[in-house]
C-alpha cells in the first residue's frame, strides 16, 4: 500500500533529540527552540519567529495579538482548515467567509472589499497548497481600511510571492510543522511577527500571559502575570527533532518539487478528459506541498479514489467548506454564492506526495491514474 503521506525523516533527528536530553533542558525555549527561531528569522527576514506547539496555537496567538473582541469580524476563505476560523471565533469574532479563486484556490481578493464592514478587524489569507495568495492586493486593501493581515501559511513554508516568503508579508504569519507538512516534527508550528512593536506582546501571550521572557533576559527582577495568554511553546525535544529538517528545508522542498513536476508532466494530457491540474502564477514559487487533480464531478472523483485504493494507492479529498459546516453557520456568515468553494470541495483529489516517496512508486501511481482516466 502506498500511503497518502509519510512524515519526512532525514535520519539525523534522533541525534539532535539525544543532544537536547544531554543538555538537560527539555521544556520550552531551550537551545534547539532558540536555534529554530533564529533560523526561521534568517530564512524569512521576519522581525521575530517563535516556535509554537502547532499552527493552531500560532493562529490563536495571532487572534490575541490582533486584539479581536466579541462582535468584531474577520475575513477568511471557507475552503481552509477549521482553525483558520475557530482561532478567531474563540475570541468572539464573527467569521465572514469569502469565495476562492478558480485558479489558485486562494481567497478571491476581488471579493474581499465587499465583505468589509465597520466591524472588520482582520483579513486572513490562506496560502493553499503552498501557492501564495495575491498578497499585494490584499495588503493594499488592508492598508486602505486600516485592517490587520494574518497569513495562514500552514502549507507555505518555503513558498515565495514576488521574492518574499509566505508568512513574512502580513502583520503576522503562521506556520505548521505537522507530520503532513514539508518540514515536520509531528505536531508543531511557529508564528512570525513582522512588526517589532508586536514582539514583546507576542512573548507575553506565548508565555501564559507573563513577562517570563524578559525575566530570563535579566530585564526584570521577577516575572508576573501581565496579560491574557496561554502555554504556546513546545518542548525543546520537539524543536530538536525539527531543527535538522529546517537546516535541510531547501533540500526537502527541492525533492518534493521534482516529484511534483513529474506528476504535472505526466498528467498534462488529462485536460482532454476535463481534469484540471494545479496552477501557480508567475510571480509565485510554490513549495510542492501538494499535488492535486480536479475531477469533472463528485461521482468521478469518488470512483477515482476507490479505483486507486483497490490498486494499493491512498488518494484523499480535502476540505469540507466551513461556511456550510454547523459551527461555520453558528459563528460566521458568507458573502456571495460560494460556487467555486463548493465545486472544488466536491471535485479535488490529492495524490501521494512526500519526501520519502520513491520514483518507482510514483511511476506506479502515475500509471494507475492514467489507466483509470483512459477508460473515462
Amino acid at each position: 500500500m502506498i500511503n497518502f503521506n509519510e512524515p519526512p525523516c532525514l535520519g539525523t533527528e534522533i541525534e539532535y533529540v539525544k543532544d537536547a536530553i544531554v543538555r538537560k533542558h527539555i521544556c520550552g525555549d531551550g537551545y534547539y527552540t532558540k536555534q529554530c527561531n533564529a533560523l526561521l528569522e534568517k530564512y524569512t527576514g521576519s522581525a521575530k519567529a517563535l516556535l509554537t506547539n502547532s499552527c493552531t496555537a500560532a493562529l490563536e496567538m495571532a487572534a490575541l495579538l490582533s486584539d479581536v473582541q466579541p462582535g468584531d469580524e474577520v475575513i477568511c476563505p471557507s475552503y481552509t482548515f477549521v482553525t483558520t476560523a475557530s482561532s478567531f471565533a474563540l475570541r468572539g469574532a464573527k467569521i465572514v467567509f469569502v469565495d476562492i479563486r478558480d485558479d489558485t484556490l486562494n481567497i478571491d481578493e476581488t471579493k474581499i472589499e465587499e465583505a468589509i464592514t465597520p466591524k472588520t478587524k482582520v483579513i486572513i489569507p490562506v496560502h493553499y497548497a503552498g501557492v501564495c495568495a495575491e498578497m499585494e492586493t490584499i495588503l493594499s486593501i488592508a492598508e486602505k481600511h486600516n485592517l490587520m493581515v494574518v497569513e495562514d501559511a500552514a502549507q507555505g513554508v518555503g513558498s515565495l510571492y514576488k521574492g518574499r516568503f509566505a508568512g513574512s508579508m502580513g502583520d503576522m504569519g503562521c506556520y505548521s510543522f505537522h507530520e503532513t507538512k514539508n518540514v515536520s516534527c509531528g505536531e508543531g508550528g511557529a508564528i512570525l511577527i513582522n512588526h517589532s512593536d508586536l514582539i514583546e506582546q507576542a512573548e507575553i501571550v506565548r508565555e501564559k500571559g507573563t513577562n517570563r521572557s524578559k525575566f530570563f533576559r535579566g530585564q526584570v527582577d521577577k516575572y508576573t502575570w501581565v496579560e491574557l495568554g496561554s502555554s504556546y511553546l513546545p518542548s525543546d525535544m520537539i524543536a530538536a527533532y525539527l531543527y535538522p529538517q529546517l537546516e535541510k528545508m531547501n533540500e526537502i522542498n527541492d525533492r518534493r518539487k521534482m516529484l511534483w513536476n513529474r506528476y504535472n508532466a505526466a498528467f498534462e494530457t488529462l485536460k482532454h478528459k476535463g481534469v484540471r491540474r494545479p496552477y501557480c502564477p508567475a510571480e509565485c514559487e510554490h513549495n510542492a506541498h501538494m499535488y492535486y487533480l480536479r475531477c469533472p464531478d463528485l461521482e468521478t472523483r469518488s470512483r477515482f479514489i476507490d479505483y486507486m485504493k483497490k490498486n494499493g494507492i491512498i488518494c484523499v479529498f480535502h476540505y469540507i467548506p466551513l461556511h456550510s459546516a454547523p459551527a461555520g453557520q453558528k459563528y460566521g456568515r458568507f458573502i456571495g454564492d460560494m460556487s467555486v468553494t463548493n465545486t472544488v470541495s466536491d471535485t479535488l483529489v490529492r495524490l501521494p506526495l512526500f519526501y520519502g516517496l520513491t520514483e518507482k512508486n510514483q511511476d506506479y501511481i502515475i500509471e494507475t491514474a492514467l489507466n483509470f482516466w483512459s477508460k473515462e
